[in-house]
Parts: structure tokens; sequence; C-alpha cells
């Protein structure tokens, strides 16, 4: 499975930005789909996943509310939604796919900036 981030970027405090991941390979294998981000100096923490088939979605704390995860499976796109960012945000979003084989996947990541 080769998974392709974008969307990345900079951001004021308060803004929106959209990340996509591009699954393609053995794309139908996959059990879960999600985000994780790790910021300078800190470990590499879940953001959201969504599984497939019935689509039930998880979240960090840090972001209930504010990040909506979705899948298009027709398309094999995963998104990202994030509205009302926060400094705190900042990070290097990395898409991840786990297949049923329990094999991760990593995409390259994508760096989201937000100003304060």
């Amino acid at each position: 499975v080769q998974l392709v981030e974008s969307g990345g970027g900079l951001v004021q405090a308060g803004g929106s930005l959209r990340l996509s991941c591009a699954a393609s390979g053995r794309s139908g294998s996959i059990r879960a789909m999600g985000w994780y981000r790790q910021a300078p100096g800190k470990q590499r923490e879940l953001v959201a996943r969504i599984i497939s088939g019935g689509g039930s979605t998880n979240y960090a704390d840090s972001v209930k509310g504010r990040f909506t995860i979705s899948r298009d499976n027709a398309k094999n796109m995963m998104y990202l939604q994030m509205n009302s960012l926060k400094p705190e945000d900042t990070a290097v979003y990395y898409c991840y796919a786990q297949l049923w084989t329990g094999v991760d996947y990593w995409g390259q990541g994508t760096q989201v900036t937000v100003s304060s």
C-alpha cells in the first residue's frame, strides 16, 4: 500500500485546512486508516482513525469537535477536515493504513503550521 498526503500548509489560528491521503496498491485489504501527528520534541500521537466497513471513528480528545475524518472508498481517499485550528495543532501529520493482516503503512507526512 502506498500512501501520499497533501493539503498541509500555514494557517492562522482559528482557520481551517483539509488534509488528503491517497491510497494505492492493496487498498482493498485495509482494515483501518487514520492520521497521526508529531510535533517537535514530542511523540507521535493518534489524531483520528476510521474503520473500514462500518466507518466508525475515533478522535483524540484534543481534536474532538474540531476535526473530522472521512473516507471516499470509491476514490481510495481519506480526508481530515481541521477547523478552529490552534497553534498546538502544529505538527507533521502522517496518514497511516492498517491491513487486516496487522501490517501498518505510513505516508511521508505533511507539515501543518498554525500561527498565533
